[in-house]
């Protein structure tokens, strides 16, 4: 990126021109947008239907069946992040074509983030060989380990990287989610072999979904229930000619689920048009979170989204048929945070959990930085509540779950 288009003030760019509401976008990565761009189309299709440049652009998903991995012949599921982990994956960005002079702020953030989690369970960072020297001075705590055998376009490894499942008799396998730069809207030739290539290296199962999406876009409680946004998945640059119903078969087959509850969610506002795990996540059979609007905010698009999916779960129930408790996580108050940025990402809801801990962010409003530690503090009983200064990684349109992808144990 080139310094006549990035921007001085700290804030985001869109290379979309599309206009930002008021600034919370739950969604991620508009920075993002501005580098390795093509010019498919933004808008969504909810029939379904596609156009002959995004077919084109789109490489087909596979349509085979997920296949059966060793080690049990228990049902392989994609297991909620609580469960006790082996490591965590990250990824080390080094692109100055997509940061420019930000990068140094967002390697700083990873290298916290990575170092913080390193103190509960063991963390690989993917990173190029150039930069891999680099990487080791930063992540410096003794739980890291930097590979420079597979190469990196980016750091999102929650969406480029493998999704794990096990099966409950000591199988794992993994299953790619086919990674095109989020329907091919950056550069992503390496982080589409990410997920194939970090199953080699740990020498299990791998297969390709018969979707193309990214982790963040959705959740699993781990026992049969999924939820994502239409906005995420029903995408023409992502599943062009993929009926709803398609595409809710392939997210099961891939996560051993057979429930998907679907949010609306919001379409050309940001390059993931609304990933669900900054607004709502599954904490455990029948039990949700969703993050809803600070009082003090007015009223948009992003806090009528956070609305809807906080309706639409708390009326849902699960695979198996029983009521969805769900609790709120109250926002931040926009004016009483530390960003500027209006595309800063403010959400208490993209924490991750690792062993023993719960990874959050906080945002200098201390009355709902407060507030959200308490309430995580309630929900994960046993954990410690870790609260990080990742300002940099928000201005850039993304959060702490979006940098990490857990290794379940067996």
């Amino acid at each position: 990126m080139n310094d006549q288009v990035e921007p001085e003030n700290g804030s985001s760019l869109d290379g979309r021109g599309l206009v930002q509401a008021r600034g919370r976008a739950l969604g991620r990565r508009n920075f993002l947008v501005a580098a390795g761009l093509t010019t498919v189309g933004v808008v969504w299709a909810a029939n379904g239907g596609t156009s002959e440049a995004a077919s084109a652009l789109m490489p087909r998903p596979a349509s085979r069946p997920i296949a059966t991995a060793t080690g049990g012949t228990g049902t392989f599921v994609v297991p909620l992040d609580s469960v006790q982990h082996t490591r965590t994956w990250m990824a080390w960005p080094d692109s100055t074509a997509i940061y420019g002079r930000k990068l140094s702020g967002m390697q700083a953030n990873i290298a916290l983030i990575a170092n913080t989690i390193a103190t509960y369970e063991p963390v690989f960072v993917l990173a190029n060989s150039g930069s891999a020297a680099a990487a080791r001075k930063a992540c410096t705590a003794a739980g890291v380990t930097v590979i420079s055998s597979i190469p990196v376009d980016d750091c999102w490894m929650r969406d480029s990287g493998p999704v794990f499942r096990t099966n409950g008799a000591g199988g794992l396998d993994t299953v790619g989610l086919n990674f095109n730069g989020w329907g091919n809207q950056q550069t992503h030739a390496n982080d589409a072999l990410v997920a194939s290539r970090v199953a080699a290296y740990l020498g299990v199962p791998f297969t390709a979904a018969g979707l193309v999406s990214e982790g963040g876009a959705i959740e699993a409680d781990g026992v049969g229930t999924l939820m994502a946004t239409q906005s995420s998945i029903i995408d023409p640059n992502r599943n062009p000619g993929k009926t709803q119903a398609q595409l809710e078969s392939a997210m099961c087959a891939a996560y051993g689920a057979s429930k998907v509850i679907w949010f609306t969610g919001i379409s050309g506002q940001d390059i993931t048009n609304d990933h669900v795990d900054a607004t709502s996540r599954f904490l455990g059979t029948g039990k949700g979170l969703v993050q809803t609007p600070n009082p003090a905010d007015p009223a948009d698009i992003w806090s009528n989204d956070e609305n809807q999916q906080y309706g639409v779960l708390s009326s849902s129930t699960t695979a198996l048929g029983g009521p969805i408790a769900v609790t709120k996580l109250e926002a931040p108050d926009y004016n009483k945070i530390r960003a500027t940025s209006e595309d800063f990402v403010d959400s208490y809801a993209n924490y991750y959990v690792c062993n023993g801990a719960v990874i959050s962010a906080q945002f200098g409003d201390k009355t709902a930085d407060a507030n959200a530690k308490a309430v995580l503090t309630k929900l994960f009983p046993g954990r410690t509540i870790v609260q990080l200064n990742i300002d940099n990684l928000g201005n850039l349109g993304g959060g702490i779950h979006c940098v990490t992808q857990p290794q379940p144990a067996p």
